[in-house]
């Protein structure tokens, strides 16, 4: 297990940015996800909210963005509001030694400073299902470029009946995208949608008695391996 962020050949200013916010040792799930999406592999984690699984996602999508670009490179797919916004900052703390620009999308809120921003330009956008299909239809937002995907808490998603827009949205974005899948359970309609839009996807899997983002302790666990569905 790897234990210092140094280890995990992140850039520099990443490595910096989470030494400032007062990190030291990658969770579990960090040091398990990191290396495999940083070397472009689809990937499931089986993980709950507070096991550090945004750092895990979001560090090697910052790792691997390309400066100076007007397209949107990665998206991040999130339930609700609180949560697009929670990882949109997060996602800014973690790149402020990076200038990444990240752009939270969601209703509610006027559509104009959202289309006014991505015409400005934008690295990464997070947001949730109805306002992401609002702005493509609105030819406001352009997917044809992203370079990797992240669906965020993906059975509350589908519980929230989510998972044609999901399915929508995946059909905006290149066929050669990374994609990231993140979900407390697996049920069948989950492990349907990772079979028709993920390429032979790594399972990481954390469980852990309490859910805090903190070191590494014995009653957590984690493995990496290749997904075999049961049928």
């Amino acid at each position: 297990m790897t234990t210092d962020f140094n280890e995990l050949n992140l850039h520099p200013k990443l490595v910096q940015a989470v030494a400032a916010l007062g990190f030291t040792e990658p969770t579990p799930i960090q040091s398990a996800l990191i290396p495999v999406m940083l070397a472009g592999a689809d990937v499931i984690g089986q993980a709950q909210t507070g096991t550090g699984k945004t750092a895990a996602f979001a560090l090697p999508i910052l790792h691997n963005l390309e400066p100076n670009q007007r397209h949107v490179q990665a998206l991040v797919l999130c339930p609700t509001r609180e949560l697009a916004l929670q990882v949109a900052e997060a996602v800014h703390e973690y790149g402020q030694f990076c200038e990444a620009r990240v752009l939270a999308v969601y209703g509610g809120q006027p559509y104009g400073p959202q289309i006014s921003r991505l015409n400005r330009g934008v690295d990464m956008v997070v947001g949730t299902p109805g306002r992401l299909l609002d702005l493509i239809e609105r030819k406001a937002l352009n997917l044809g470029r992203v370079k990797t995907v992240v669906l965020d808490e993906a059975d509350e998603m589908l519980s929230m009946g989510f998972i044609e827009d999901i399915q929508s949205i995946l059909g905006e974005t290149p066929s050669e995208r990374q994609t990231a899948l993140f979900s407390a359970t697996l049920p069948a309609a989950i492990r349907r949608l990772a079979e028709r839009y993920m390429r032979a996807p790594q399972s990481i899997r954390i469980q852990r008695e309490q859910v805090t983002w903190q070191p590494p302790n014995s009653a957590i666990t984690s493995s990496t391996r290749p997904i075999n569905w049961p049928r």
